[in-house]
């Protein structure tokens, strides 16, 4: 009887912290900044700094369970080990698979939506001809998708240095100008900062797809939890940054009136229109979208390795080293749902499943550590971590549920 083929152990530790700051870092930042703005105005550096917090404890939980179990379908599996309950560590992996493939969809729709500014192409045939390109370009190979969501990676990251470049003038700024970034003890100002810090929460998930690909992560024990944190860290750095360059050198109302808050950035700093960073935020949304179809595939693979799911969905291609039959099924529904919805009300949806996911999640580590010792050489983080993990998830949850019925 033939060996079964198994996924490709390629990933290096450069390569898989530029997946994750590609998943991480995408086109939402270069609106997102506006937003954050509108809600935190000049303290909007701030409620980054809040938001990459709440995101932190969560992922250090990510990183823990991605060195004590690394693999594919991650979230289905750290469930399955923490409570014995197959069929709720089943629902939970499909609920990422759909969380990905609607994620990738409402993607596709808004890169289409900007391509069809530019060239009079029909929708539906623009859609089918990216959304084939991106399942092609994951069943080719994990190496060869990697690379290129890494250059598009540096682009997106290259796009973020121009603008802080352009604005550079606004660090020398910096110092005399602190105390107006700085919020004093009111509750009212905090209340605001809190609620930005929550939209901002969204722009550092991503760490959560970086466990699916563990199994073809090189030292994956070491590697992956490292990598976590670095793509947090860099996260964290790099929009702190740009949210004080965007709120120094434009007032906070108008970043939160205008649709590319950063492309504004530099028309008022240079008086030219920024049409590289428009451009790059566009290609920024092509990587989102990739990295959602690998994402979701490694986790159909994974729940069939698991037995959750019929067995051909995780047969790996000798040729390719990846699950065809699974990276196919992943491009038809985001290809599906692409053409059939305008998918807001569904993304909606969708961040409160992620949130729901990641408590479950860190509800299953705390489980875990008090009821087994951690392999060797895995990473390790303090019991209130997941605590903190399960509180900073439940109560987003609770604000967006709030917000959603509103008075």
């Amino acid at each position: 009887m033939p060996a079964r083929t198994t996924l490709e152990r390629s990933l290096s530790l450069p390569l898989i912290t530029l997946y994750g700051l590609g998943t991480t870092i995408g086109a939402g930042i270069y609106a997102l900044v506006g937003e954050v703005a509108g809600g935190a105005g000049m303290y909007a550096p701030v409620a980054f700094l809040v938001a990459s917090a709440l995101a932190a404890a969560s992922a250090l939980s990510f990183a823990e369970l991605s060195s004590r179990y690394p693999k594919s379908a991650g979230e289905a599996f750290y469930v399955r080990e923490a409570f014995s309950r197959p069929a709720l560590a089943t629902t939970v992996g499909l609920l990422v698979v759909a969380s990905g493939s609607v994620s990738a969809a409402t993607i596709a729709n808004g890169f289409v939506g900007y391509l069809r500014e530019l060239v009079p192409v029909p929708r539906a045939l623009a859609l089918v001809l990216l959304i084939g390109s991106l399942g092609a370009l994951a069943a080719w190979g994990i190496r060869e998708s990697a690379r290129v969501a890494g250059l598009i990676t540096l682009i997106e990251v290259g796009g973020l240095a121009l603008v802080a470049w352009v604005a550079r003038d606004s660090f020398a700024e910096l110092p005399d100008r602190l105390p107006e970034l700085l919020p004093p003890p009111d509750a009212a100002i905090w209340s605001g900062i809190l609620g930005a810090s929550v939209l901002a929460f969204y722009a550092f998930l991503g760490f959560e797809d970086m466990v699916n690909v563990a199994e073809e992560v090189r030292d994956v024990r070491r590697v992956l939890p490292l990598a976590i944190v670095i793509t947090l860290v860099l996260t964290t750095v790099i929009y702190g940054g740009i949210a004080i360059v965007a709120v120094l050198s434009v007032p906070p109302a108008l970043l939160a009136e205008s649709e590319a808050p950063l492309a504004l950035v530099i028309e008022r700093t240079t008086g030219r229109a920024a049409t590289t960073v428009s451009l790059v935020s566009i290609v920024a949304m092509v990587n989102g979208a990739l990295v959602q179809v690998i994402m979701a595939s490694r986790v159909i693979y994974g729940l069939a390795d698991q037995g959750s799911i019929p067995a051909r969905f995780g047969r790996v291609s000798p040729r390719t080293r990846t699950p065809l039959l699974a990276t196919g099924a992943v491009t038809f529904a985001v290809m599906a749902l692409a053409l059939a919805f305008g998918l807001e009300p569904l993304a909606r949806v969708t961040s409160l499943v992620t949130l729901s996911i990641f408590a479950i999640v860190n509800l299953s580590l705390l489980r875990i550590k008090y009821r087994e010792p951690p392999p060797r050489g895995s990473a390790i983080v303090p019991a209130w971590v997941p605590v903190l993990g399960f509180l900073a998830s439940a109560g987003i949850i609770a604000f967006e549920l709030a917000r959603t019925r509103g008075p």
